[in-house]
């Protein structure tokens, strides 16, 4: 869920959120058939704009993807420990605006994660992939002010659960982290390189943002690397930075991270920063020149409104989910979809307007 924690802090405010998020909170991508979700158009929007949302809007670090290039939009979130266990949970549109629950990946979480988690109470921050007709789903395991964490990995053939062939497929282990590490290996986000080479990062708090290059087909990281790769550090402690996305456009990577606090209801202090690189290891600047491993970081999105702490983002083609706390549903989260807008040097920017889904 991006309930990712401090090293060394406090944990009770977050203990005191859970009640709020029912234990856990979510992020996915998805690429169609020919272009990958982390691949935006050139020719996308120049001005953001908030979508009018309705139905099940309950979700935390949403993960937004598409079956194919033509099917249902899907978003997949963090569990909550009350339904199935706290497995990843699923919700469905056929139009981008109104969504329904579908369920959840897993009936309960994974023995094996358990066995290495056992303060587990529900699956964290998943995000989803498309490579060669099969969905990669990752997803992350940890508890609240640890970073004895892993991230794990499902496989699928279709994102329709009224598909026969239907049945994700749980694969393992991708990669974990201990209190020896300097890192958290919660909140995955995949992309690929120009070359078609994938790449995980991933990281909260602690030393921030990090990643692994990984290797099709099995979506497990590539041999032959010590150390994580270093993307993002805000230096100042606790390190509030975690929920990294990553996609490609004209000729640059976006690094999107959620940087301060989440999961504190109306207390949450949520923004969505960015920065770009050349390449898709970095080094990340944001608009100013500043190095996002020198705490560099452009906010694109802050509190607005009603709309408190909007943060756990996800990107799909020129969309742009993520979750806030409503100021009128005292503190509940909900989602939000916003187009990405674009100015005349590259850079993105997000609408600022009132969530018009408040009111459905």
């Amino acid at each position: 869920m991006r309930l990712r924690m401090i090293a060394g802090g406090s944990v009770a405010a977050v203990l005191a959120v859970v009640s709020v998020l029912g234990g856990g909170a979510s992020a996915p991508r998805v690429s169609p058939a020919v272009a990958t979700s982390a691949v935006v158009s050139a020719s996308a929007d120049t001005r953001s704009r908030v979508l009018h949302l309705s139905g099940d809007l309950h979700t935390h670090d949403p993960a937004l993807t598409r079956d194919g290039a033509h099917g249902d939009w899907y978003v997949f979130s963090t569990g909550d420990p009350s339904v199935a266990h706290g497995t990843v949970q699923i919700r469905r549109s056929s139009d981008l605006r109104h969504w329904t629950y579908a369920g959840t990946v897993f009936q309960d979480i994974p023995a094996w994660v358990r066995a290495k988690i056992p303060e587990v109470q529900n699956i964290w921050a998943p995000d989803v992939h498309r490579h060669n007709g099969l969905y990669y789903l990752y997803y992350a395991a940890s508890s609240f002010g640890s970073n004895r964490s892993l991230i794990g990995l499902a496989t699928n053939t279709t994102l329709d659960p009224r598909s026969r062939a239907y049945r994700w497929v749980d694969q393992g282990l991708v990669t974990e982290s201990m209190p020896s590490n300097d890192y958290n290996a919660i909140d995955p986000g995949i992309v690929e390189d120009a070359a078609g080479r994938p790449w995980m990062a991933f990281g909260s708090f602690w030393s921030g943002i990090r990643m692994l290059a990984l290797q099709w087909p099995s979506g497990k990281p590539a041999p032959g690397q010590t150390e994580p790769l270093r993307l993002a550090d805000r230096r100042v402690p606790p390190n509030a930075i975690e929920a990294p996305y990553i996609i490609r456009r004209q000729g640059y990577f976006y690094l999107f991270v959620s940087i301060d606090f989440c999961c504190r209801g109306l207390d949450s202090t949520y923004k969505i920063a960015v920065g770009r690189s050349r390449a898709v290891t970095g080094p990340y600047y944001d608009e100013l020149g500043t190095p996002l491993l020198h705490g560099g970081g452009t906010v694109i999105l802050s509190e607005h409104g009603s709309m408190v702490g909007p943060g756990g983002q996800s990107v799909y083609g020129n969309y742009l989910a993520h979750h806030y706390y409503d100021a009128t549903r005292n503190g509940d989260f909900r989602l939000s979809i916003r187009t990405l807008g674009w100015d005349h040097r590259g850079w993105p920017s997000l609408s600022t307007q009132p969530d018009p889904s408040a009111t459905s």
